[in-house]
């Protein structure tokens, strides 16, 4: 690949060695603008999360250009973060999208140079509606921030192209910036990854996800008995049908689980020829205590303690410790996405 010098005139080679060191060069001034964003943050940004947090119609968003890009994208982690968000095109909003702003809304506009002219064109008419106004630009002294309630400052950074003129740094900072108001408004609002699922059903990740009630085999299926019965009522009462579950769920008299005896467990027993075991109290044999899960679990839960814990079965239970549900390991595999996902991968999602 060549590129072509200052003066016109010649070619100048760009070898891989070159575009490598250019590449770590823009990543690395970036970085070192992100770094320097973090620093400079200071109590606006706190207002800007109280705003954002006690907004009770929807946050807007707008930008122009590759600042709308990011505009786009920060409205996207407020919506899926609990924050119900919208972005506006500012060119279209002074043909009538201007007809989505609501009194109870708040508006968050974006651009560097705080110049540009579409976006002031929207500023007027959130002013009409008291709406207040926070803009992610490069400094407090352009019309935008004149006109805003709130200033968040990304300060003068320069472009990471060669000629410092292509979006680059800038944007990232506003990404970042963006990302920063809507992870801590999440996390203010007591948002939780059961809420984040909620918005989240599709692919791997809505698997992962997945509520473990949405998975258990419900409690009318499951094998239940009372602890004080013996081993062999056990087994011969406890019989279902369908599929069969590989573990028995004991409960006590308040019908609280009390313990788990597995298939495992009676194969040990006529192993090692117990067999007067069969008629004493399943109690005594039983896993008391055993590993659970309670209904707010999510899938990737269910995963991490079956790959760490080396166990086939889990019950699930309510707050009061009453069984309402399982999970067996035979059904987890149909759950797995296909697409190059393993265990491993999403046990990290508790990691």
């Amino acid at each position: 690949m060549r590129i072509v010098s200052s003066s016109a005139e010649h070619l100048i080679p760009y070898s891989q060695v070159e575009q490598l060191r250019s590449g770590r060069e823009i990543v690395r001034q970036e970085a070192e603008a992100l770094l320097n964003l973090a620093r400079n943050m200071d109590a606006s940004f706190l207002s800007a999360v109280n705003l954002v947090k006690e907004c009770t119609g929807s946050v807007i968003v707008c930008g122009m250009g590759k600042a709308g890009l990011i505009g786009k994208k920060i409205t996207a982690t407020l919506s899926s973060t609990g924050t119900r968000a919208h972005f506006l095109h500012p060119a279209e909003a002074v043909h009538g999208d201007l007809g989505c702003l609501h009194e109870d809304d708040v508006l968050i506009v974006l651009s560097n140079s705080g110049e540009t002219e579409e976006i002031l064109n929207v500023i007027p008419t959130a002013k009409r509606f008291e709406i207040p106004v926070i803009c992610i630009t490069a400094t407090h002294h352009n019309s935008l921030a004149f006109r805003s309630d709130i200033v968040l400052e990304i300060g003068r950074v320069r472009e990471a192209c060669r000629w410092g003129l292509a979006p680059s740094t800038s944007t990232t900072a506003m990404l970042a910036l963006g990302d920063a108001l809507a992870l801590v408004v999440s996390e203010a609002k007591g948002f939780m990854p059961h809420h984040f699922a909620q918005f989240h059903p599709g692919g791997s990740l809505g698997q992962k996800l997945k509520p473990v009630t949405e998975l258990m085999r419900p409690k009318d299926q499951l094998r239940i008995a009372a602890d004080s019965e013996t081993v062999r009522d056990v087994i011969t009462q406890s019989a279902k049908p369908g599929r069969r579950t590989g573990a028995v769920l004991l409960v006590d008299e308040q019908g609280a689980l009390s313990g788990l005896f597995t298939d495992s467990d009676l194969a040990r027993l006529l192993e090692t020829r117990q067999d007067s075991v069969l008629d004493e109290p399943v109690s005594k044999v039983m896993t008391k205590e055993p590993l659970t899960l309670n209904t707010d679990s999510i899938f990737s839960d269910v995963i991490e303690i079956l790959s760490t814990r080396k166990i086939s079965e889990i019950p699930v239970v309510s707050a009061d410790r009453q069984p309402v549900g399982l999970i067996d390991i035979t059904d987890v595999i149909g759950w797995l996405p296909t697409e190059g996902s393993t265990t491993d991968d999403l046990a990290e999602t508790n990691s």
